[in-house]
């Protein structure tokens, strides 16, 4: 049983996954400091602060030491901002990167190919 989870575990694809795994928890926060330290200041002085983490329905109140009962909807409203904030952001990095990658990949200007050359020539040629 020891030798087939190491031959498991030594799979290509199972090592590639672990790979990925460490390096989107990397990128993850990369992200989040992309969001929260240059991203949000700018939302924030636009909306002017807004901030939704407020917002709750109370469905039974504190009695005692018990505390409330509340429905925190302006949580789940903030973390889909957050989400979308975060989402645009990746899309933009990304189609970034993309036509960076497009620019050099395209092939240098190449002229015609001495055939096509010579078959002008003739042309040129015949209608003289």
């Amino acid at each position: 049983m020891l030798k087939e989870f190491k031959e498991f575990a030594m799979k290509g694809n199972v090592v590639d996954l672990a790979v990925g795994v460490v390096i989107g928890a990397a990128f993850g926060k990369i992200v989040t400091s992309l969001v929260n330290d240059i991203i949000m200041p700018f939302v924030g002085w636009i909306t002017g602060g807004v901030n939704f983490t407020h917002l709750n329905l109370l469905i039974k109140p504190a009695q005692g030491t018990i505390p409330a009962v509340t429905l925190n909807y302006g949580n789940f409203i903030q973390s889909l901002i957050d989400f979308l904030i975060i989402a645009f952001a990746i899309f933009l990095l990304i189609r970034l990167i993309n036509k960076m990658r497009a620019q050099a990949e395209e092939p240098a200007a190449v002229g015609p190919s001495d055939e096509v050359v010579l078959l002008t020539e003739i042309r040129d040629s015949l209608k003289k």
